[in-house]
């Protein structure tokens, strides 16, 4: 979808908007497209129900986004259609939700229609009660009877039939919705004792589901999951294990080299609709690439390997290559979006043989390419047109090179040559819509992925862009009273636990990157608001809107306690993970008090979730095992202090005080008030508060209260590093 497609009101061919159409104003580039078709929309609102209960309709809920193309299918087929959207004006309230804006509403209705039909995704087409209740729903409807499916003018007639003459089984078909609703929360709820049988439990069914033949875990589709792949990790650094690591091994390796992978622009796509990582859905998500980017980074940290560093590389290019102002100015776009209009599919990022050999205007090179890239490989090829072919690593360069009979480094010249002359003809090409809308949460993503890229991958500068955006979130979109705007710029904007959740983890992490305290409190202030706002007493556990805020109807009060990563971490697993870490830096007592709330709220239930709560069972790892305590007294930028930032453990608290300190209370980093002094200060084990004072430059290693000898230049601290984890 391009950018004039998304702005329809820019585009004479545009369908005539419907008389009453309230979607103009809206801030979202998917609504503002829907400002321009024939429906009458309503934006998501007390407004819209109370149309419905007035004029005793339906309403008619469309649930999208930006980046979805069949969200852009149906919109051309149906919503554009005026024959159809004068049965829908006639019939219903229609009303439009962007998923992106609004994910909690499309959380309880995405549950509905799941539990409705076996099936969710996007678009999502609910039809509910003028209360706000689902009664029937779907996806994706066709315009025309095919493949089992009804056409959506037959659906449109065939629901507004039995609301009109059969209101009690539809009264009674959302009673059973919302009684199944109510059962599924109450099996995803259920508190326990928060042991360490859920990790082990957690990484044995990572084993069980684990493909030995092209990585990832269950069946195709194939989404992917950081927070599992994160387990693996820690899994293999703590234990030594040779199958934690085969696993990640295998599964990011099939990921990067996969057409899941951009290959050519760098960034990973939403998902793999095939086992092998290769036809990906071509949208890019915030979200994924931010939770990647550190799993890659801090993969090859551990492992070493080249193509995990050029990953990470090409997902900070990418960001940089589509939105370059955004980031100079603090903030990530949310996604780039899978087509440049409703009728392409994937032409912007897939090529013909023709397309290369034009590309590339040498035999050789072409060769090269097409041997490279898997065109000798029919599942590379696109499901409607087989000439298009998504390009994936089917050969590595050592393998490349000897079918060549090439030496590799001659090999990789020839292709970063062939990369560079297919982006730049690629950049030729009508590019999909970039949303740049700045959601806090997905940023505090990313930036958490580039402060792991400079910190792990020595990636320079990556660290400031994502502080920089972290800053502007807390200048231009928190208050003390109110959190973090989901949208930033916007008041109006709703509060979620994800965007806290999700801040408070990147704030900490850049507080680790950089040392400066004023991260660190503003690290505090969220998780203030987070325990206030957010926080159930009843359960322990946080909801996913704020305690003191009502909803539009009653379905949207209802209570939700995300803990699922589906896809992004999820806000209780993140929350809790932060919080312990703040504990760790500042001997917050409650914040841990809460994290631990938090662990056994789901304690009983999160080990039928398993791998799909990776990031609750890290929080649970952070609490039960030991951590790591390295403190450096050091000039800023010395060797030691590079040193303990590069230090893997899964649970490393790193702290730098400047030399010359008499008494531990002198501690004066960036702290300019006595208040940033103490929380500077706070929360180091006794053991290391009296060493602090020592003569520079010297780093100390604890784990727990076993503390090693301390050492006084970086190949000693790497050292004491690996004897203290070992």
């Amino acid at each position: 979808m391009t950018k004039k497609a998304a702005h329809a009101s820019n585009d004479p061919a545009a369908p005539k908007a419907a008389a009453g159409n309230e979607l103009a104003g809206e801030r979202s580039p998917f609504l503002q497209h829907g400002a321009h078709q024939p429906v009458a929309w309503r934006p998501w609102g007390t407004t819209a129900f109370e149309q419905a209960r007035v004029q005793d309709r339906p309403i008619l809920l469309d649930i999208g986004a930006v980046w979805c193309h069949w969200c852009h299918v149906m919109d051309r087929e149906s919503y554009e259609h005026e024959a159809t959207a004068a049965l829908i004006n006639e019939l219903y309230v229609p009303v439009k939700v962007d998923r992106d804006e609004r994910p909690d509403v499309d959380a309880r209705y995405q549950r509905a229609v799941q539990l409705l039909t076996g099936q969710g995704g996007w678009p999502l087409t609910a039809f509910l009660t003028p209360d706000g209740d689902v009664f029937h729903g779907g996806t994706y409807f066709p315009p025309v009877a095919s493949h089992g499916r009804p056409s959506f003018a037959h659906v449109l007639q065939e629901v507004a039939r039995v609301w009109r003459d059969e209101r009690p089984r539809a009264l009674e078909a959302s009673s059973q919705i919302g009684a199944h609703l109510a059962a599924a929360a109450g099996a995803e709820l259920k508190a326990g004792d928060p042991g360490e049988s859920l990790v082990t439990d957690t990484l044995e069914e990572l084993s069980q589901s684990f493909d030995p033949a092209h990585g990832g875990f269950g069946a195709a589709p194939r989404f992917p999951n950081a927070g599992a792949l994160d387990l693996l990790l820690d899994e293999h650094l703590e234990s030594g294990s040779a199958a934690a690591r085969r696993m990640l091994e295998k599964t990011l390796g099939a990921m990067i080299a996969g057409g899941f992978h951009d290959q050519i622009g760098g960034g990973f796509h939403r998902y793999s609709t095939d086992a092998r990582w290769i036809i990906p859905h071509f949208e890019k998500m915030a979200y994924d690439n931010g939770a990647l980017l550190v799993t890659c980074a801090r993969s090859y940290a551990v492992l070493g390997l080249p193509e995990y560093r050029e990953a990470v590389m090409g997902v900070i290019a990418h960001y940089h290559d589509i939105a370059p102002a955004l980031l100079d100015a603090g903030g990530f776009p949310a996604s780039q979006d899978a087509d440049h209009s409703p009728a392409d599919d994937g032409d912007y990022w897939t090529w013909t043989r023709e397309e290369i050999a034009a590309a590339l205007e040498d035999d050789e090179l072409t060769h090269v390419a097409l041997t490279h890239y898997g065109f000798e490989d029919p599942a590379g090829a696109m499901h409607i047109d087989q000439s298009r072919h998504v390009l994936f690593r089917a050969l590595t360069t050592d393998a490349l090179a000897k079918r060549l009979g090439a030496g590799v480094a001659e090999v990789e010249r020839r292709l970063q040559h062939i990369r560079t002359q297919l982006k730049s003809v690629r950049d030729r090409r009508p590019a999909p819509y970039v949303d740049t809308t700045i959601y806090s949460g997905w940023t505090a993503l990313v930036a958490s992925g580039f402060i792991a890229a400079q910190r792990f991958a020595g990636i320079d500068g990556a660290a400031d862009t994502a502080v920089g955006a972290l800053e502007r979130i807390m200048r231009d979109a928190f208050t003390p009273e109110t959190g973090v705007l989901h949208r930033v710029g916007d008041p109006d904007t709703a509060v979620h636990v994800d965007d806290h959740a999700h801040m408070l983890v990147a704030l900490i992490d850049a507080f680790e990157q950089t040392q400066n305290p004023v991260l660190l409190e503003h690290a505090l202030s969220v998780a203030r608001v987070l325990r206030r706002r957010f926080l159930d007493p009843d359960t322990g556990a946080l909801r996913d809107r704020p305690l003191d805020e009502a909803g539009a109807v009653e379905a949207l009060e209802r209570p939700y306690f995300p803990i699922a990563d589906a896809p992004s971490p999820s806000g209780n697993g993140a929350a809790a993970l932060g919080l312990l870490r703040l504990h760790a830096y500042t001997g917050d007592i409650g914040a841990a008090a809460d994290a631990r709330g938090i662990l056994r709220a789901f304690a009983g239930s999160a080990g039928r979730l398993g791998s799909a709560a990776a990031t609750y069972m890290k929080a649970l790892a952070w609490d039960l095992r030991p951590r790591m305590t390295v403190v450096v007294v050091e000039e800023t930028g010395g060797p030691m202090w590079k040193t303990a930032l590069r230090s893997v453990h899964p649970r490393t608290v790193v702290r730098r005080f400047e030399p010359g300190l008499k008494r531990p209370d002198q501690v004066r980093t960036l702290a300019k008030r006595p208040d940033q002094v103490r929380v500077q200060a706070a929360g180091l084990p006794p053991e290391l508060a009296a060493m602090v004072t020592g003569d520079a430059p010297r780093g100390y290693v604890c784990t727990g209260r076993t503390c090693a000898e301390p050492a006084s230049d970086a190949v000693t601290l790497t050292q004491r590093l690996h004897e203290i984890r070992s």
